[in-house]
C-alpha cells in the first residue's frame, strides 16, 4: 500500500470533487467502499471504512483492524484508526466523516477527545437518503474531557509537548532475544521516536503518556502515541497508533515487524509494557522488544 491511499491532499481532492461534479464534502461518501477494502478484520470478516474532511481540506481514511489470537479490545475501530492518521499527519480538527456503519457507542465517545467534537458532521452510508448530521444528535448527553479538565488543557489533536527525556538509556527491558537484524544503531534511533510519540500522547486522565516506534525489515521506522478518553475504556494504546503509522505508511504484514520500542514512565497508574507485549508478540514473534523509561524533564500539559 502506498500512504495516498490513506491521506489525499487538499488540492487533489478538489480536483477529484470537480471531476466528478461533486463538492469536496460530498465526495467523501464515494470513497467510502474503497476505504472498507483496505481494512484488515480476519475475526469479524466485517469492514468498516470511514472517510473525514480535515480543517486543512486534506481527507483521511480510516478503516478497522483485528489481531486473531488476542482479546478483541486490542482492535482498533475504522474510526479511530481515523483520529490517529490525522494525528500523524497533523490535521488539528476533523470537519466531516463519512461512515460505512453506524459508529459504535465506544467511537462517538473517543471523538469527544476532539475539541467542539459535538461540530463533527457525520453521514453514515449505509442509510439510505442520509445528510451529514452533528455528532451532537450521536451522542446527545455527552461526558467528555469537559467534565474531567479545565479548558485549558491540550485536547486529542492539538499541538502540544509533555516535556519527556529518558531516565537512563541503561534502563530498558529486553523482551525478544532473536537475532533478526535490527543493530545497536537502531535500536537507539528507535529510542528516541518512540520519546517524540511519547511527548505527543494525549494522556491528560493518567497522566502517564506513552510511545512506540517499530521498525521493519527495510529499516523503516513508524511511531504511535498513546491517545487517553474521558470515559477510560476507548483509549487507545500506542502500539495500536504505531500499526496504523505502519498501515498508513505502506507496511505489509506485521511479521515484517522486526524491532520496537516502548517509552512510558518507569511508575505510573497505567502501564503499557505487557499488553504491548502480548500484542506484538502474537503478530510478529520474532519482532525485538524494549522498554525505555522516562520523566518529566520540564513543564507539561498533564
Amino acid at each position: 500500500m502506498e500512504r495516498s491511499k490513506f491521506v489525499i491532499e487538499a488540492s487533489e481532492a478538489e480536483s477529484m470533487a470537480d471531476n466528478a461534479g461533486l463538492t469536496v464534502t460530498e465526495l467523501l461518501s464515494s470513497l467510502v467502499d474503497s476505504a472498507q477494502n483496505l481494512a484488515r478484520p480476519p475475526i469479524s470478516n466485517f469492514y468498516v471504512g470511514t472517510v473525514g474532511l480535515g480543517s486543512s481540506g486534506r481527507i483521511f481514511l480510516g478503516v478497522n483492524l483485528e489481531f486473531p489470537g488476542l482479546p478483541l479490545n486490542h482492535s482498533v475501530h475504522a474510526e479511530q484508526f481515523l483520529i490517529t492518521n490525522l494525528s500523524l499527519n497533523a490535521e488539528t480538527h476533523l470537519r466531516h466523516l463519512a461512515v460505512s456503519a453506524a459508529p459504535c457507542g465506544h467511537c462517538r465517545q473517543f471523538f469527544q477527545e476532539i475539541r467542539d467534537a459535538t461540530d463533527i458532521k457525520v453521514l453514515i452510508t449505509s442509510i439510505p437518503d442520509q445528510d451529514f448530521r452533528p455528532l451532537s444528535e450521536f451522542l446527545p448527553d455527552r461526558f467528555g474531557p469537559d467534565d474531567l479538565l479545565d479548558k485549558e488543557t491540550p485536547l486529542l489533536l492539538e499541538p502540544h509537548s509533555n516535556g519527556l527525556s529518558i531516565v537512563n538509556a541503561m534502563n530498558s527491558q529486553k523482551v525478544n532475544t532473536t537475532c533478526n537484524g535490527v543493530c545497536a544503531c537502531d535500536r537507539d534511533s528507535l529510542k528516541y521516536e518512540a520519546l517524540q510519540a511519547a511527548n505527543k500522547s494525549h494522556a491528560p486522565y493518567s497522566g502517564c503518556p506513552s510511545g512506540v516506534a517499530l521498525m521493519d525489515s527495510k529499516g523503516k521506522v513508524y511511531k504511535g502515541s498513546y491517545m487517553e478518553s474521558a470515559a477510560y475504556n476507548p483509549s487507545l494504546g500506542p502500539v495500536q497508533a504505531a500499526l496504523v503509522a505502519y498501515i498508513v505508511g505502506g507496511g505489509g504484514g506485521y511479521e515484517e515487524i522486526v524491532g520496537a520500542v516502548l517509552v512510558e514512565k518507569e511508575v505510573g497508574v497505567v502501564k503499557q509494557e505487557h499488553t504491548a507485549r502480548l500484542l506484538l508478540n502474537v503478530i510478529s514473534p520474532k519482532c525485538e522488544f524494549r522498554v525505555f523509561y522516562c520523566c518529566s524533564s520540564s513543564k507539561k500539559p498533564y
